[in-house]
């Protein structure tokens, strides 16, 4: 149900949902990453909108300006509240974005909610199909990892993403040219989100194997990874997600850290046009 700028889910959380450009055109519809909200979009929110495009961008459960409960942080959950944003607003023929943990639920959506509503995607430093390093994928990243990602939210949250927004972007590297207002940025959004639904969707975004919701994506699904990602190994989810999906298709983006949507910004807009109008 939709009230205002939030819609409710079965199970009484409330979305926030922002929407730009006409209703008349066809939706994009962006999903974020951990632990950011929908506003990590509005670069291409608003370079689509201009062109004609009805963009949409929820804020997950936990996160910025939605509901944080105390249950159902996981790809499950998730999915099903991008389905109840979708059916909600009753868009048809959508171009579904994801970037990160949001490209994990752009999988588990259309795992668990089929394609009727749905005419592309794009996975953009996805963590699809897993993270974490497991039996059948033993270059994954490390539990330890995660681990110590979990520790850092519990232990000092707001010193945990100054240090991390660096890494996400690529600051760290050398001759790179960091950006006060993007880490701020970053800060800001990290501490809109609840504590527990940071520390919970950790797991969700690590571990969730995604291998069966790739091989339903059966519509046409651009890959974008920049080849500098610190965060999600491009070897390990990029390649490997390309080669799962039906119709995927891999495109690298040299130099670009994880949040390629910000630092690279302008690539990004331009390959989101292009695939859309293809």
């Amino acid at each position: 149900m939709m009230n205002g700028s939030y819609v409710t889910t079965s199970d009484d959380v409330r979305i926030y949902v922002k929407e730009w450009g006409p209703r008349t055109g066809q939706p994009v519809v962006f999903s974020h990453g951990w632990p950011l909200n929908g506003d990590a979009f509005e670069d291409q929110m608003l370079y689509l909108a201009q062109r004609g495009y009805r963009t949409i961008a929820h804020d997950r459960r936990g996160h910025g300006r939605s509901s944080q409960p105390g249950f159902g942080h996981d790809m499950d959950h998730y999915a099903d509240d991008l389905a109840a944003v979708t059916e909600a607003l009753d868009l048809k023929n959508a171009v579904h974005v994801g970037h990160s943990t949001g490209g994990g639920e752009v999988a588990r959506y259309i795992g668990r909610h089929g394609v009727a509503r749905v005419a592309k995607a794009v996975l953009i430093g996805a963590v699809t199909p897993i993270m974490a390093q497991t039996d059948w994928n033993p270059d994954g990243v490390p539990m330890a990892v995660f681990d110590g990602i979990r520790a850092g939210v519990q232990g000092n949250r707001a010193q945990m993403f100054k240090d991390f927004a660096p890494v996400f972007y690529g600051y760290n590297r050398p001759g790179a040219t960091p950006s006060q207002g993007v880490i701020d940025t970053f800060w800001l959004q990290g501490m809109q989100a609840g504590l527990l639904p940071l520390y919970d969707c950790v797991k969700a975004f690590s571990e969730t194997d995604l291998r069966e919701d790739l091989k339903k994506m059966i519509v046409p699904t651009l890959v974008l990874h920049g080849d500098d990602d610190q965060v999600v190994p491009l070897g390990t989810t990029g390649k490997a997600a390309a080669a799962m999906l039906p119709k995927g298709t891999l495109t690298i983006i040299p130099g670009a850290p994880h949040g390629l949507c910000t630092t690279h910004k302008d690539i990004i807009n331009e390959e989101l046009l292009a695939f859309l109008r293809s």
